[in-house]
């Protein structure tokens, strides 16, 4: 969706509840008192009855928007605006193109649909072969790493990030050149290098067992054989980087020059919301237009 069309299609606050009411009647909505399915809608208030209880459900209760008082049009305009390019906005971008006077309400609002775009790229899992590497990405220094820096080194320091890739190898009949193509990605922030939080981090990504892992020697990657089917691991050198383990480089790489390039600072607790909108429109790099239906329907069911 181009600037034009959105503006011609959403050019009010009516007619952006009205179009979110036809997403949320098409999803379903769940009474939260008795879990029933079935309901009423009672326009003057615009909320939904449960026909069995009689409880009554806002048009946001339940879903991301839920407690904020930004208007419809104004989360319409913003799930525009991080769906319109392939680079992230900044809060404080996204409050000077909307024109409001508050940053904390903006900051809240965008890093709430960042949570809805993990929620919703944390039901899929990856499955086949899967190339996995750690990336070391700069974040701010909390406090205390603060403190102890030494002088002249200033106030940043580094947050290791797991990154997997769902990859295939095709062949070219004709020539015998093989390619790894790209499929899906997950990036998961890691306490620390330690084996137990990678074991974690890959049970949580996979599918099942019949998976292949590629990935380098480190040490910490001595118990994935034991998740999965088969784990190949090679020394991590150039050929490696640009063969083996071609599409994680390309994705971490990718996202650091994205991050440098949009924000000041990002703090370490924050740091897995602004992966979750990279990783998120990476998966969805061929959506197109689409992109923003997609990012409404994680509004609505990305809500924990």
């Amino acid at each position: 969706m181009n600037i034009f069309s959105f503006t011609a299609e959403f050019d009010s606050e009516e007619s952006c509840r009205k179009h979110f009411k036809s997403e949320r009647d098409k999803i379903g909505v769940s009474c939260k008192r008795c879990s029933h399915k079935e309901h009423y809608w009672i326009k003057s208030q615009w909320s939904y009855e449960c026909k069995k209880c009689r409880s009554r459900t806002s048009l946001r209760s339940g879903i991301i928007m839920q407690s904020s008082n930004l208007s419809f049009l104004i989360w319409y305009k913003t799930m525009f605006l991080l769906t319109a390019t392939k680079k992230g906005f900044s809060s404080k971008e996204i409050q000077r193109q909307l024109g409001l006077k508050r940053y904390e309400p903006v900051w809240s609002m965008v890093h709430k649909l960042r949570k809805a775009m993990g929620n919703r790229d944390d039901r899929y899992t990856l499955e086949g072969m899967i190339e996995m590497d750690e990336g070391y990405f700069t974040i701010e220094a909390s406090g205390q790493e603060h403190k102890t820096q030494k002088a002249g080194r200033g106030s940043k320091t580094k947050s290791n990030v797991m990154v997997m890739a769902e990859s295939t190898v095709l062949e070219n009949i004709e020539t015998g050149k093989v390619e790894r193509q790209s499929r899906f990605f997950k990036a998961k922030v890691l306490e620390n290098h330690n084996a137990e939080n990678i074991d974690q981090a890959l049970k949580e990504a996979i599918e099942n067992e019949k998976t292949i892992v590629f990935t380098d020697k480190s040490t910490s990657y001595v118990n994935i054989a034991d998740y999965v089917e088969l784990h190949i691991s090679e020394k991590s050198d150039e050929t490696t980087t640009k063969e083996t383990l071609k599409w994680v480089h390309i994705t971490i790489s990718n996202a650091k020059r994205n991050f440098v390039g949009t924000y000041h600072k990002i703090k370490k607790k924050y740091l897995q919301l602004y992966l979750n909108e990279f990783v998120y429109k990476l998966n969805r790099r061929y959506f197109g237009e689409k992109i923003f239906d997609r990012l409404i329907i994680a509004n609505i069911t990305g809500y924990e």
